[in-house]
């Protein structure tokens, strides 16, 4: 372009109203429309962690959900599932700093958090450690070490010496800072999912579980005719019932033996439900002894008649059998 024709173009006047030219935007990648789309970890969210917990000290492994770390620190990994856990933030299943962290946190992310012995398992207490007669632990129990329940108290035996034994009833990890690392899962939308999870933080097992909507009749108390007047009628009214098959060993835990009433409220609080049934199925051994018991039971409690019909029907004479005990009779 020559200098005259560039200063002619310089003269030429700007249209505001002309439109500019598009800047090329560079596109999103995967993960950062993943990251946009997903909104951070709120109170009340059901989310899975997967977690180890250790003493800040000297490293002892106190939970984990992953098997290799509990082989590795000689854990008793029998009746133990392995798998990440369901937790509800907010709602004190995880220590308090540990559920501050989570809000926020996208599923991927991990992290370490220090949990102090205050707000772990409390601070040592040297009023915990008792002097008891040693005639309240049983014989197989006094050694130190031994883990001993005393008037309701559990803890383990430091010393005994003669009838005495020196006990501390502090929680086994008093006075102990912990690390809790942890990483997001994933989140838990599926209510049947979240039941089930919520019984496993409670029970160490997941038993099967289902959400059905039943219809039932009930009888409600509506206004009479006359003022002050009340009748009763009977209405149709659904209610949101969570199934669970209990298993053997659910119906033996101690937790779900002494607090079935509080776990079950929980579940029903968190999922909006009207009511927990618990089914447990017990077979019998079935075969010749259950026709047997069966017949038996019922020539217990019938006539004479219905003794003749049953001999009648495996094919043996009632009169003949009663002869023999009269002729049995009269040889005594």
């Amino acid at each position: 372009m020559s200098d005259e024709q560039q200063a002619e173009s310089d003269d030429e006047p700007v249209d505001a109203d002309a439109p500019e030219a598009d800047e090329p935007e560079e596109p999103e990648t995967e993960a950062e429309e993943a990251a946009e789309a997903e909104e951070g970890i709120e109170d009340g969210d059901f989310v899975e962690l997967d977690y180890t917990v250790r003493t800040q000290d000297d490293g002892q492994v106190v939970d984990t959900t992953k098997q290799e770390v509990a082989e590795d620190a000689g854990i008793d990994q029998e009746d133990y599932d392995f798998s990440p856990r369901t937790i509800v933030i907010g709602a004190g299943h995880v220590f308090q700093s540990v559920d501050d962290e989570l809000i926020g946190k996208q599923v991927g992310d991990s992290g370490t958090v220090e949990v102090p012995a205050a707000e772990a398992f409390g601070e040592f207490d040297p009023d915990q450690v008792r002097t008891v007669s040693a005639e309240k632990i049983g014989e197989d129990d006094r050694y130190p070490g031994a883990r001993v329940t005393i008037d309701g108290e559990q803890g383990h035996v430091e010393t005994i010496i003669g009838g005495r034994a020196r006990v501390d009833f502090n929680h086994p990890l008093a006075g102990e800072d912990l690390e809790y690392e942890y990483e997001v899962v994933g989140r838990v939308e599926d209510r049947e999912e979240q039941a089930k999870g919520m019984l496993q933080m409670y029970l160490q097992q997941a038993p099967e579980v289902w959400i059905e909507t039943d219809v039932e009749t009930e009888e409600v108390t509506v206004e009479g005719d006359e003022e002050g007047e009340t009748e009763t009628e009977t209405e149709e009214v659904e209610k949101e019932t969570l199934y669970i098959e209990a298993t053997p060993q659910m119906t033996m835990n101690q937790q779900w033996m002494f607090s079935k009433q509080q776990i079950a409220q929980d579940v029903m609080d968190r999922l909006d439900l009207d009511r927990v049934i618990v089914q447990e199925t017990i077979e019998g051994p079935g075969g010749m002894m259950g026709g047997m018991g069966g017949m038996m039971g019922g020539m217990g409690g019938a006539g004479g008649a219905d003794i003749e019909d049953a001999l009648e029907d495996v094919d043996v004479d009632a009169d003949e059998i009663v002869e023999e005990l009269e002729d049995e009779d009269l040889e005594e």
